[in-house]
């Protein structure tokens, strides 16, 4: 279990931060726009403050899945369940001694962001071009959104694997 939990509701802003960026009129806003056939008129009158809500919820639910890819010493755990639990159990002797020995390697922000790029690559950019090309869309549409998640995920994989601790 984290003991710094509080984690998952920090990287969850990541999406929000990156979205005001990357789909703001400077950088991919405008093309955005075009690609959707949205004018400046369509987007008014939406209720932001559900939209940004379920963005944020939405956005934990990211960052607790990433966590279980970006850091993998609670598989170990996992492997070893239920014998792990049982206090002073040789499993239990075992994953301390394994933990002591290699609990810290790739428990870094570089680990993390290339995880963050394998998952984007691996698993997003291939959801976004299935659902985009039986709607139709353009490789513009679904790079614009790609490159979204590519930093994003990348961003919240290394924010995790740095800083998230365990028991």
């Amino acid at each position: 279990m984290p003991t710094n939990f509080w984690i998952f509701f920090i990287t969850a802003l990541i999406p929000l931060f990156v979205g005001a960026i990357w789909y703001s009129p400077k950088v991919m806003g405008t093309s955005w726009m075009r690609e959707n056939g949205f004018k400046e008129e369509d987007l008014q009158g939406a209720n932001m403050a559900f939209i940004f809500g379920l963005c944020y919820v939405f956005g934990i639910f990211i960052s607790l899945g990433l966590s279980g890819i970006v850091i993998h010493q609670p598989s170990v755990f996992q492997v070893m369940m239920p014998d792990v639990m049982v206090e002073g159990s040789a499993a239990q002797q075992q994953f301390n001694d394994l933990m002591s020995t290699y609990g810290n390697n790739f428990r870094d922000w570089k680990h993390g962001a290339l995880h963050g790029v394998l998952y984007s690559v691996l698993l997003v950019l291939p959801l976004l071009a299935i659902n985009a090309l039986f709607e139709r869309r353009g490789w513009k549409y679904i790079m614009i959104h790609f490159g979204y998640w590519l930093i994003t995920l990348t961003l919240i994989g290394a924010v995790l694997c740095q800083t998230l601790t365990y028991l």
